[in-house]
């Protein structure tokens, strides 16, 4: 099942440009308030619902966004359904800042750190997401982590791995989660926050189908972070119609 949600945080975004042909295009009535957080948390609490019920025809959940935290709806859905995942976590980024630590502010900067338990109160809490155990999250590519993200993963159990050598895997099902940064710029035109010195498309696809190749994905997660009409859909679709 090809879910798009075309939104970036709690932006709705009609014209995305999406790797995927969608089977569904899940949008939500957001609520008129100043609380982002919430205003996120109805959108996925239809993301988690629809996940659950594709999980629960025997069905790979394939979803496609403009950010990193619908991650947080996906994998809430994946619980739904009655699984407990673990996290292969493709993203030049961290993803590990909170708001006491980020220096920007953005909320596209946290959701693997709220995957593992942190401001349950701001999201989690809203749609029923459970804590992933750290030990069974994997950060693949992470090239470009502030000083506190790094104080952070030098503590925690997450696993930090470079894409081209993924090590072992988390056992049972698993989310697997592809912000398209991780790829070099050189490789992919028009990335919102383009990290240089990275692994190649090429690299990154043979890395991205070891993990599919295990047969354990029951969710595939794209965020899609990348200006719209630069194109990159078009560079990465072999990846994604293989999956």
């Amino acid at each position: 099942m090809r879910l798009l949600v075309p939104y970036h945080l709690d932006e709705y975004r009609p014209g995305i440009d999406a790797p995927i042909t969608p089977d569904a295009v899940i949008t939500a009535e957001l609520p008129e308030i100043d609380d982002p957080w919430a205003r996120m948390a109805v959108l996925y609490d239809v993301v988690a619902d629809q996940v659950a019920a594709s999980v629960r025809r025997g069905e790979r959940a394939v979803v496609a966004s403009g950010d990193c935290t619908t991650a947080l709806g996906t994998v809430a859905g994946l619980q739904r359904a009655g699984l407990d995942p673990a996290l292969v976590w493709f993203d030049a980024h961290g993803d590990v800042q909170t708001l006491e630590t980020s220096a920007s502010g953005y909320l596209g900067g946290f959701p693997l750190r709220m995957l593992v338990g942190y401001g349950r109160h701001l999201l989690a809490d809203r749609i029923g997401l459970r804590d992933i155990q750290e030990e069974h999250a994997v950060l693949v590519g992470g090239r470009d982590l502030d000083p506190p993200e790094v104080e952070y993963l030098r503590a925690a159990q997450i696993r930090h791995r470079p894409v081209d050598d993924l090590g072992e895997l988390p056992d049972g099902p698993l989310y697997l989660h592809l912000d398209f940064d991780v790829i070099t710029p050189d490789d992919l035109p028009g990335l919102l926050f383009p990290v240089p010195d990275g692994p190649t498309l090429p690299t990154v696809s043979a890395a991205v189908r070891t993990v599919l190749a295990t047969g354990r994905v029951a969710a595939f997660g794209l965020a899609c972070t990348w200006r719209d009409h630069a194109g990159a859909a078009h560079h990465v679709r072999p990846l994604i119609d293989s999956a």
